[in-house]
């Protein structure tokens, strides 16, 4: 922090996600592959930050472009969950859409079931409420936790 006639204020800023290697001033949305990176060296707060992040700018994109942004496979994260997990994510969010998965997430889904918010009410939700794309590939979150896009 940074002292300026009295007031404090941060002497920095941070650029959390950026899309895309260049920055040409240009907006781009989030894309999986972008997301899954981020991901890669995320504390489990921040993951779930950037999950919103991703699905609030996926919302706001026009519907004939937004596949785009789920079509091309992330680098894994180096976390078999969160690497399902984006896989489930893509297939979920396409089919909202009205269309077909991408083929990459097709291989992807785990062998023991897991619950990214383990309480015993959020894991009953979950087994209950969970996205079909989720629930196939064994990882249970309830819908109203994606409920952002």
């Amino acid at each position: 922090m940074a002292t300026c006639g009295g007031s404090t204020t941060p002497a920095s800023t941070t650029v959390v996600a950026v899309d895309g290697g260049e920055l040409d001033g240009a907006y781009r949305a989030l894309s999986l592959v972008r997301l899954g990176a981020l991901l890669a060296g995320a504390d489990e707060a921040l993951r779930w930050r950037l999950i919103a992040e991703f699905l609030e700018e996926y919302r706001w994109e026009p519907r004939e472009t937004r596949y785009e942004l789920l079509e091309t496979e992330p680098a894994s994260t180096s976390d078999e969950h969160w690497d399902v997990f984006l896989a489930a994510l893509a297939e979920h969010l396409a089919a909202r859409d009205g269309r077909a998965a991408p083929a990459w997430v097709e291989p992807r889904s785990l062998r023991r079931f897991w619950f990214p918010f383990n309480t015993p009410a959020a894991r009953v939700d979950a087994v209950v409420h969970a996205p079909a794309a989720f629930r196939r590939r064994g990882v249970y979150v309830a819908a109203q936790e994606l409920e952002v896009a």
